[in-house]
């Protein structure tokens, strides 16, 4: 059902007084609109862009965020080609450049949530648009623009109505099966003729589309089967026929094999829909036949393992292996009873590995695990199990091609999960061949990768903040990477007690021939047969210049960094915060500026078969529209207008502020201001934060519906100042550590003549609601408050479960983002002095808050005892509880609800709005549902 929200009287009548007052004051020929919440219905997002294999085009989805979505066609120089309406996000060019298809789905107000969706078949340089009803799925190859496939949903007519499949000797119908498949039709795009395939349950096409590879369940299963066809001539070879299941149809890269799951050779005819019949596993040369690879009694498949159906398929890059999954077999469904009734209990125990909370959380999960395995095609089709419960994640190096596999196995340290972090892993090396194991590393915590070629493991040591690799070769000793670097490897900025994080790798380059490293600002090429000479492929420009270089790999399917070609580079300039794109080389010299400005540059991609670029920029003011350029950025071209009614409204600037903290760290911040602003005005005074923000200073805030945090643009276009500190940390005073870098900000603006010192807020969430309600214990200076999901009692959270994953918080305050750096029992003064809960006597401020009953990062029962003290305390307090929702508000009405209700509570305290009747008096429960409160007197 579609939901109506309407404002009060009272804020209609604020926008227009702002109107004309702004107007007026602005001397401007005609007022421009304040944003308002109906404003988020007409402001378009780009969903989904990319560019033609030629270049010469581009597509883009278009529309808001709840709404009916546009797919645009342009050229590469942004003239207009073609649009399709109600278009979905999974639209995509043919190989040859000459169409676009895509997905259309009903109408955002249609009231039939079983409405199915459309095909759109455009034709480029025609402008022609094919629709074609009842869509289930479609397909094209990578390689090839001619061909088209397409499935039919089930409620399509299949013209067989007067046929016998369901009917047995006596004509009388028989149960179909739930599985059955639909009209699958092939579409010759270069002439429209068209094949149809009936009851098509899965379908594949090889790249090169000259195989269309499919499996069939028909109703009564007399046609089940998997099948080849040849798309040049139509011929369709059976691979594999019979009643059952066929699944997890999978090609090779040279689409000259296929391999898929069935359970006919196990299948009871009369139970079709059985779930736990054993699987097998078939291999076919596309053209003939299959032959079984891999059933119960295969050798290498482990003792009472089987082929399990929920694991997936993949071949090697050559193509010389198969990879499936394996799984215990399950046990006979039981029931545990007690006086013949059936007995659920949770058995928590001090020695289980995982908490009950994890273990139920992960249940299905678990029950569907599966456990890699290999086949070697080219040695007869010889199985080796892989993966086992001890270490149940495994990577064949080199895209399988490799003879060892990496895994990194959690599993002797799933107690410690509970309270530290990182995790631990143990590293072990597989000989792919003979599924024999070797411990290469114990107790690192991070995982470690193998190299493109296999032929090194690498690491991030976050205690000796190094990276270190590491041959596959047995008994070879460790390489510190990182020791000639004379620069942090580390996050100079890390803050928690725990060890720190890396700048990050761009992986290798080809051949294995060395790992490149970041520091804060430059790449750094390491041979591990040479650690001693690094090679700084940014020439050192990077912190020469304040200039943080990332290499941004244009193509998709390359797995390292060919030295001979240039790199490209993005630039971010951490003083300035301008960014952009400069060239490099895999050696020591600087790189070249491409384009560099006040703005933030991303999504940059190249097309396929072209030195063609797409990417998008925004700032502040500029909404993140798509740009095209060559490779050298000489001509960039803006090739899509998103929002041209931003033109119409007052809109906000953003500019970088600095200050020095309590205790003399020097911090960065953004400040929001009206577009029209006058320094001889007075404004109120919004202050928003989370950690860390000021690189941001580019990002641009289109109007929309956030599901906690204010709009920057939003309430400077309503003419509020935002202000946005950073903050940095002491371990052990996370509380403490807010109030020292926040409050100077806030008091050096508060002397500033434009701010209102009597109309200041706070708003922020989850993190951010904490430090708010423990600087309402320390601070009467904010008029109004908004803290959503915090923690007011960090005594009581400590040893509570987050039960989105069913873990112990115990790891997120002694080592992650509450930083208090031991346990309850180690440091209790730590943890009650940073608990708001017991200070609420403090606080003065009218504080709401935002917290769901079904949050599973922050206990409800947080917000409840803080409420609940505010409460007795005879504080103005509210806590907005969504029913049913998690952390924050999911679905759109609610969440236009939390903002309308955050700007009617800020409006009240900081702009003398009227109180609607929820901030008032509340909404009893008996009127719950009946009224949403925003009416004012």
């Amino acid at each position: 059902m579609r939901i109506a929200i309407r404002h009060g009287a009272w804020g209609l009548l604020l926008a227009l007084l702002l109107t004309l007052v702004l107007g007026m004051s602005s001397g401007a020929v005609h007022a421009q609109q304040i944003l308002d919440h109906d404003d988020y219905a007409i402001w378009n997002q780009i969903h989904t862009q990319a560019l033609s294999p030629d270049g010469e085009a581009l597509l883009y989805v278009l529309g808001p965020e709840h709404g009916d979505d546009t797919l645009r066609v342009a050229t590469h120089e942004g003239t207009h080609q073609l649009d399709v309406p109600r278009s979905a996000t999974d639209a995509q060019f043919t190989a040859d450049s000459r169409y676009v298809v895509t997905r259309i789905v009903p109408p955002h107000d249609h009231d039939d949530d079983d409405a199915p969706d459309s095909l759109a078949v455009a034709h480029i340089e025609s402008g022609d648009v094919q629709r074609i009803p009842h869509l289930d799925s479609f397909a094209l190859p990578d390689d090839n623009g001619r061909w088209l496939a397409y499935r039919h949903t089930d409620d399509i007519e299949n013209g067989d109505e007067n046929s016998d499949e369901g009917s047995n000797e006596n004509g009388e119908n028989e149960e179909e099966r739930d599985d059955a498949g639909t009209r699958l039709v092939l579409q010759d795009l270069d002439n429209d003729d068209t094949t149809e395939i009936e009851h098509v349950s899965a379908y594949h096409f090889t790249d090169a589309g000259d195989w269309l590879v499919y499996a069939t369940a028909t109703p009564d299963s007399t046609g089940d089967g998997v099948f080849a066809l040849a798309t040049e001539t139509g011929a369709t070879t059976p691979l594999l026929e019979g009643p059952g299941t066929y699944s997890d149809l999978a090609l090779d890269d040279d689409g000259t094999q296929v391999a898929f799951l069935t359970n006919r050779d196990d299948l009871d005819a009369d139970a079709i829909d059985a779930d736990e019949e054993a699987y097998t596993l078939y291999h076919a040369t596309l053209g003939e036949e299959a032959t079984l690879i891999a059933d119960l009694d295969t050798d290498g498949i482990p003792e009472d393992w089987w082929v399990s159906k929920h694991g997936s398929l993949s071949f090697s890059d050559n193509g010389n292996r198969l990879f499936f999954g394996t799984a215990p077999q399950p046990d006979p469904d039981t029931t545990a009873t007690l006086l013949d009734e059936p007995v659920e209990v949770d058995i928590w125990h001090w020695q289980d590995e995982r908490p009950q909370s994890v273990q139920l959380n992960d249940r299905e999960q678990e029950l569907r695990r599966t456990f890699q395995a290999v086949a070697h095609l080219d040695d007869g089709n010889r199985i080796v199990q892989l993966a086992t419960e001890d270490w149940p994640n495994v990577s064949v190096g080199d895209n399988g091609n490799a003879g060892l596999a990496i895994a990194n196995t959690n599993r002797p340290y799933q107690k410690e999960m509970s309270w530290d972090f990182p995790t631990y892993y143990d590293v072990y090396l597989i000989d792919v061949d003979t599924g024999e194991e070797r411990l290469a590393q114990e107790r690192v915590q991070y995982p470690a990768s193998l190299s493109p070629e296999a032929a090194h493991l690498t690491w991030w040591d976050g205690t000796n903040e190094t990276w270190w690799a590491q041959s596959v070769e047995a008994g070879s000793t460790p390489i510190d990477l990182g020791a000639a670097i004379d620069a942090p490897l580390y996050d100079e900025q890390h803050d928690r007690p725990m060890p720190p994080f890396p700048y990050g790798s761009a992986g290798w380059l080809t051949g294995d021939d060395a790992f490149v490293i970041y520091d804060k600002f430059d790449a750094w090429a390491v041979d591990p047969s040479n650690p001693a000479a690094p090679t700084n492929l940014t020439g050192g420009m990077g912190r020469a210049e304040a200039l943080q270089f990332r290499i941004r790999q244009l193509d998709p399917d390359a797995d390292a960094i060919d030295p001979d070609e240039p790199l490209m580079l993005h630039a971010f300039n951490t003083d300035t915060k301008a960014s952009g794109y400069y060239q490099g080389t895999v050696d020591s010299s600087a790189p070249t500026e491409l384009i560099m400005d006040d703005r933030r540059f991303s999504s940059l991609t190249q097309a396929d078969e072209a030195e063609r670029l797409l990417y998008q920029r925004e700032d502040v003011r500029e909404f993140p529209n798509l740009w095209t350029t060559d490779l050298d950025f000489s001509d960039p071209v803006q090739v899509s207008d998103a929002n041209p009614q931003q033109a119409d409204y007052r809109w906000s600037t953003a500019e970088p502020m600095s200050w020095t903290s309590l205790v003399g760290e020097e911090l960065d911040g953004i400040l929001y201001k009206p577009d029209d602003f006058d320094a001889s005005e007075t404004y109120p005074l919004m202050v928003y934060f989370y950690e860390r923000s000021s690189d941001n200073l580019h990002n641009h805030w289109a109007p929309a519906p956030h599901r906690s945090i204010i709009n920057p643009t939003f309430y400077a276009s309503r003419g509020y100042v935002v202000f946005v500190p950073d903050i940095v940390y002491e371990e052990g005073y996370p509380g403490e550590s807010a109030y020292n870098s926040i409050m100077p900000g806030v008091m050096m603006l508060a002397e500033e003549p434009y701010i209102d010192k009597d109309r200041m807020g706070l708003q922020g969430h989850s993190w951010a609601g904490y430090q708010i309600a423990y600087m309402l214990t320390r601070t009467d200076l904010f008029a109004a408050a908004e803290g959503g999901a915090p923690v007011a009692n960090m005594t009581s959270a400590y040893g509570g479960i987050r039960w989105g994953t069913g873990r112990s918080r115990m790891f997120q305050y002694e080592r992650t983002q509450s930083r208090i750096g031991g346990t309850l029992w180690e440091y209790p003064k730590r943890y009650w002095e940073n608990s708001p809960l017991f200070y609420a006597d403090r606080i003065d401020t009218p504080l709401m808050m935002m917290h769901n009953d079904e949050d599973g990062a922050v206990p409800f029962e947080q917000g409840v005892e803080l409420f609940m003290a505010l409460r007795r305390l005879g504080q103005p307090a509210w806590l907005i509880n969504y029913n049913g929702e998690p952390h924050w508000p999911t679905q759109y009405h609610l969440k236009v609800d939390w903002q309308m209700r955050m700007q009617q509570f800020f409006d009240h305290y900081l702009m003398d709005g009227d109180a609607p009747a929820w901030l008032e008096e509340g909404i009893p429960a008996t009127e719950k549902g009946r009224t949403l409160g925003y009416e004012v007197e």
